[in-house]
């Protein structure tokens, strides 16, 4: 540990006074004697207050591997090229529908709404990185698509798949001289359900209301929606001018139907939270109402995606071992003013795409108590437009839907709707998102699957038999055929195809990484929901809100859906987790903030 603080003295020490770094952020003032978090991560260290700032790098589990030592991306081991992103998205993760046994699609979808919370590359280069102007633009590095008879793209003539080359800090200036570049993160670091609430005092300030506390809202067929977009067409595709486009605290708001049904639940949640506050605490002015509110909101959202979400994807002994959840129902007084809350670019952009396989290509809409299934959708088919979910009771339907339908099996299989027909608007096809997470893996410089074998306690293999064990035979065989040698592996493919940790939903490098930033995001957070003191819950507020589950943020957010089982990431059946009346759940009971 007090290698870590000589660490963190000595990277201030060079932030603060080396020239390179004349372009970087000044750091702000703090008052620390305030209550409630900043809405952009600073001041959460009073110690370092830029740390958890929206356009900052992120961080490193291994230092990058460039093939000029500085950001041009790597060649296979001996020199040639590798293989095209595309041609590895289409044999190493085709489309075989396998449904997952257990787990629902509201899983995944909680998952999403996680990874957007904590970061979100930063992109700025043209529109289209597929034409002759572009092509040798720097910030392009687009996707060769090459001629393939089982490929479709190919078939339909696509030669090419645009994609931007993320932000790094030599774009910004704030930079290292000799250093690899880094990559930048636009959203804060802080898990503080920024989509809600915005990265930025001036983004939360245009939600509000300045009123009760509340969220700005439109109220439709006697339903609350989240505000119109000023700018829609920068935001959505919208076919027709009068569709729905919403302003959220993220960009990404209306990126796909099941993202949107929980952005609009935490709205709807902060603004009932605010009704019932202000019940209780009719003294307090709208500040008061919406700072508590808010916090109660954010507890609730840690708590689930620690207690609830976590356990499923990396296995509850693995938390309880690596101390990222507790036992208790005492205060966990944890945080360590040393660590740095910037995401591991290797969990933001590798490790955590993996559950990309979870996504279900069509999206089955269920009644209320009996859950029968009565429509569905396409996903494709709606990728930035909303305004699907104001149609009847598509809201519920959908919300019902995602606590019943299975996600997909966590595998290699991928729906096409992500590989051939990701945002394809009003085209034929889109993009390809598996093909760019092998590409990010190359912007972004990551080092060889082989690598982070190692940091994370496996053998090094030498050949590709000395995989045998820990992947399947024909994953090894594919891998193969696509890597000419073992040292090629990259890290988004090679910990895709590892066979799962017992008790978790991923392979052992990707648990691994994965740990490594859940650890890091709870002990660099001062205002961590289970913290005591000022800017904490009292003890009976805390146990409160570990009565919060995904199953009654849509119970209450939902206005046409009055059943639920008790544990929604969780398939409902006749032999257990059955389907009870929302208000027979586990409620906060408000009262314990009764001044």
């Amino acid at each position: 540990m007090r290698s870590m603080h000589i660490a963190v003295l000595l990277f201030n020490f060079l932030y603060y006074l080396s020239p390179v770094y004349s372009n970087c952020p000044e750091a702000p003032k703090c008052d620390k004697g305030y209550l409630y978090r900043s809405f952009d991560g600073t001041c959460n260290n009073l110690g370092y207050p830029l740390y958890g700032k929206p356009d900052l790098t992120y961080d490193r589990l291994l230092k990058a591997n460039y093939d000029d030592g500085i950001s041009t991306p790597y060649k296979a081991k001996d020199g040639g090229p590798l293989t095209p992103a595309r041609t590895i998205s289409n044999k190493l993760y085709p489309d075989i529908p396998l449904k997952d046994p257990i787990w629902t699609l509201i899983l995944m979808q909680y998952g999403q709404i996680v990874a957007h919370d904590l970061s979100n590359i930063k992109q700025e280069g043209p529109d289209n990185c597929c034409t002759n102007e572009t092509s040798k633009n720097p910030k392009c590095f687009a996707i060769e698509v090459p001629f393939d008879i089982t490929d479709r793209m190919s078939l339909a003539g696509i030669k090419c798949i645009s994609f931007i080359r993320t932000t790094t800090d030599r774009d910004q200036g704030c930079y290292t001289e000799n250093e690899p570049v880094e990559q930048v993160s636009d959203v804060n670091s802080i898990l503080d359900l920024s989509v809600t609430y915005g990265n930025s005092l001036a983004k939360s300030q245009e939600l509000r209301t300045g009123l009760g506390g509340k969220l700005k809202v439109e109220n439709r067929n006697e339903q609350d929606w989240p505000p119109r977009d000023p700018t829609p067409t920068k935001t959505c595709f919208l076919p027709n001018t009068e569709e729905a486009c919403y302003l959220t605290g993220d960009k990404r708001g209306n990126q796909n139907l099941q993202l949107t049904v929980l952005q609009v639940a935490y709205l709807r949640e902060h603004n009932r939270v605010c009704d019932i506050l202000a019940e209780l605490n009719p003294h307090w002015d709208d500040e008061k109402l919406f700072q508590e509110a808010r916090k109660i909101c954010i507890g609730q959202h840690q708590y689930v995606s620690y207690y609830e979400m976590l356990p499923i994807f990396l296995g509850r002994d693995n938390l309880l071992n690596y101390k990222i959840i507790y036992d208790t129902d005492d205060f966990v007084d944890d945080y360590d003013s040393s660590v740095n809350p910037a995401v591991y670019n290797e969990h933001a952009n590798a490790a955590n795409r993996y559950f990309h396989s979870n996504i279900e290509g069509y999206l089955k809409l269920y009644s209320d108590k009996f859950r029968l299934s009565y429509s569905s959708v396409r996903l494709s088919n709606w990728f930035d437009r909303p305004s699907f979910l104001e149609e009847g009771d598509n809201f519920g339907g959908l919300c019902r839907g995602l606590t019943t339908q299975l996600e997909s099996n966590v595998d290699t299989f991928h729906t096409s709707e992500i590989t051939q027909y990701l945002f394809k608007k009003a085209k034929t096809f889109g993009k390809d998102m598996k093909a760019a997470d092998v590409q990010r893996n190359r912007d972004h410089g990551f080092r060889s699957y082989n690598d982070y074998r190692e940091l994370c306690g496996l053998k090094r293999a030498t050949k590709f038999s000395d995989l045998s064990g820990e992947i399947n035979e024909l994953a090894i065989i594919l891998l193969q055929k696509l890597y000419k040698s073992v040292d090629d592996i990259e890290l988004t493919t090679g910990g895709s195809v590892e066979n799962h940790v017992q008790g978790a939903l991923a392979g052992p490098t990707f648990v691994c990484i994965m740990l490594k930033q859940f650890s890091k995001t709870r002990l660099s957070d001062r205002f961590w929901f289970e913290r005591s003191g000022k800017t904490g819950f009292t003890l009976d507020q805390l146990n409160e809100i570990r009565k919060a589950s995904i199953s009654r943020l849509l119970c209450d957010n939902s206005p046409t859906t009055d059943y639920m089982q008790p544990e929604g990431f969780k398939y409902t059946s006749i032999f257990g987790n059955k389907l009870q009346d929302c208000n027979t759940l586990p409620s906060i009971n408000y009262t314990k903030w009764k001044e």
